[in-house]
C-alpha cells in the first residue's frame, strides 16, 4: 500500500497540543522516571536495608528481574485490555498500579517485599507507553502522527534526566514518594481525556478485539510483529549494555577517570530526547518512516564503532559519545508509531503495548550473552558480537517491512 500524498503545510499543528497528547507525554515522563528509579537507587536503598556488598549485587539483580518480569507480563495484559476495554482504561489502570507501588517502595523494610513491589510497579509501567502511542496515533491526523509520537517520547524520556537529578537531591525513599505523587497527580488530568473515536467505532461491532494469540495465527501478521520488534534492537543494545555497563567499557578503553554508569545513562537519555524530536521531523520531511529510521540506525552503527574502536581516551569524550549514541537511537517513538500503524484497531493496542515491553526485555537475552562471552572475548569483543547480531536483525526487519507513512488506521484485522 502506497502512502497517500499529503500537504503538511496546510495542516494545523494545534492538535499536537491537545489534552490527550499532553497527558500521554506526561504519562511517559512519569513512566521513564519510575522505570529507571530502581536502577539509580539500587545500591543506596539495599545498603540502607542492611545488605552486604555481595548481597547488593545478587539481590539487586533479582529485584531488577522481578521488575522485568512485571513488564513482560504487563505488556500482554495491558495490551489486551486496551483493545477489549479501551485505551483510557489502560491509561487509568496502569498509572494507579505503578504509582501506588512506588509509594509503597518508599516505606519498604525488607528485600523480599521490595522485589514484589518492583514486580507490581513493572506490571503497571508496562501499559503506559503503548497505550499512549496508540491513543495519539488514532486521534491525530495522519499528517501529524510522526510529530505527535516524537513529542510524547521526547517529553517522556526527559523523565530519566529528572530521575537522575532527583536522586542527587533527596534520599532514595523520597524519590519513590516523588514518583508516586507525580503519577497520582497526573491521574487527575486524565479524567478529562476522551476515548479514541476509532476504538469506539469498533467497540460497537462483533469484531474480535484484544486476542493476543491472533498476532501469531497468520504468517504475515507474525512477520509484521517480529519486524516491529527487530528495528528497535539497536536501541536497547545502547541503553542496556553500552550505557549501563559504561564503567566496564571505560576500564577496557584505559580511561584514567572512573566512568559512572549513572552519568552514562543520563547523557544517553539527554541525547535520545533530542533524537526523538529530530526523527519525527525527519520522517515527516522525508514522508517515510523507513527512511528516517534507516538514517538513525546507520548513525547508531557509526557511533557504536566510535564507542568501541574509536580510541576514546577521556571521560569527557566518553560521555559525549554516550550523548551521540542517545541521539542516534532517538527513534523509539517512531518504531512504536510504525507498530501502531501496522495493525488494525482491534489488535493495535495489543501489538503496540506488547512490542514496547518485549523490546525492553530483549536485555534478558543480550546481557547474558554479553556476560557469557566476556571471559573469552573481553568487554569490547563481546559487545561487538552482540552488536553485529542486533544490527543484522534490525536491518533485515527494516528492509522487509511495509512503509506506513500516511496510512489510514481506520481498519480492523480479519
Amino acid at each position: 500500500m502506497q502512502p497517500t500524498p499529503v500537504s503538511s503545510s496546510s495542516v494545523s499543528l494545534r492538535p499536537l497540543f491537545s489534552l490527550p497528547v499532553i497527558v500521554a507525554s506526561l504519562g511517559y515522563f512519569v513512566d521513564v522516571y519510575d522505570l529507571l528509579l530502581f536502577n539509580i537507587v539500587r545500591v543506596p536503598s539495599l545498603k540502607d536495608l542492611g545488605l552486604s556488598e555481595a548481597d547488593i549485587s545478587l539481590i539487586g539483580g533479582k529485584i531488577l528481574n522481578y521488575q522485568q518480569a512485571g513488564l513482560l507480563l504487563g505488556g500482554i495484559l495491558w495490551g489486551v485490555l486496551g483493545d477489549k476495554r479501551g485505551r483510557l482504561s489502560v491509561l487509568f489502570g496502569s498509572i494507579i498500579t505503578y504509582s501506588l507501588a512506588n509509594l509503597a517502595c518508599g516505606v519498604v523494610q525488607n528485600p523480599e517485599l521490595y522485589a514484589w513491589l518492583r514486580f507490581i510497579a513493572g506490571l503497571g509501567l508496562a501499559g503506559e507507553l503503548g497505550a499512549g502511542i496508540t491513543l495519539v496515533s488514532e486521534i491525530l491526523p495522519k499528517e501529524l502522527r510522526g510529530y505527535g509520537s516524537s513529542m510524547v517520547a521526547s517529553v517522556g524520556l526527559f523523565g530519566a534526566v529528572v530521575a537522575y537529578f532527583t536522586v542527587t537531591l533527596f534520599d532514595w525513599r523520597t524519590t519513590y514518594f516523588v514518583g508516586g505523587g507525580l503519577g497520582l497527580g497526573l491521574l487527575a488530568l486524565r479524567v478529562s481525556v476522551l476515548e479514541s473515536g476509532m476504538f469506539r467505532k469498533v467497540q460497537g461491532t462483533t469484531v474480535s478485539r484484544g486476542n493476543f494469540w491472533a498476532l501469531f495465527q497468520e504468517r504475515n501478521r507474525v512477520l509484521r510483529y517480529l519486524r516491529c520488534m527487530g528495528i528497535a534492537l539497536p536501541t536497547y543494545l545502547v541503553i542496556g549494555i553500552l550505557a549501563t555497563f559504561g564503567n566496564e567499557f571505560g576500564k577496557a578503553l584505559g580511561i584514567a577517570e572512573a566512568i559512572q554508569p549513572g552519568r552514562c545513562v543520563m547523557f544517553t537519555y539527554i541525547g535520545t530526547v533530542v533524537g526523538d524530536l529530530a526523527s519525527g521531523v525527519l520522517s515527516q520531511q522525508l514522508r517515510s518512516r523507513k527512511k528516517a529510521i534507516g538514517l538513525m540506525m546507520g548513525l547508531t552503527a557509526v557511533f557504536v564503532l566510535v564507542y568501541l574502536f574509536g580510541g576514546i581516551s577521556s571521560a569527557g569524550t566518553f560521555y559525549a559519545v554516550c550523548a551521540c549514541l542517545g541521539f542516534s537511537i532517538g527513534y523509539i517513538a517512531m518504531f512504536l508509531t510504525i507498530t501502531a500503524e501496522s495493525f488494525g484497531t482491534n489488535l493495535r493496542a495489543t501489538a503496540t503495548t506488547s512490542v514496547a515491553n518485549n523490546v525492553r526485555a530483549t536485555t534478558l537475552l543480550s546481557i547474558p550473552a554479553f556476560q557469557a562471552m566476556k571471559p573469552q572475548l573481553g568487554v569490547i569483543g563481546a559487545s561487538a558480537v552482540v552488536a553485529v547480531v542486533c544490527f543484522g536483525l534490525a536491518y533485515w526487519a527494516l528492509t522487509t517491512m511495509e512503509e506506513t507513512f500516511g496510512k489510514d488506521l481506520d481498519y480492523t484485522e480479519a
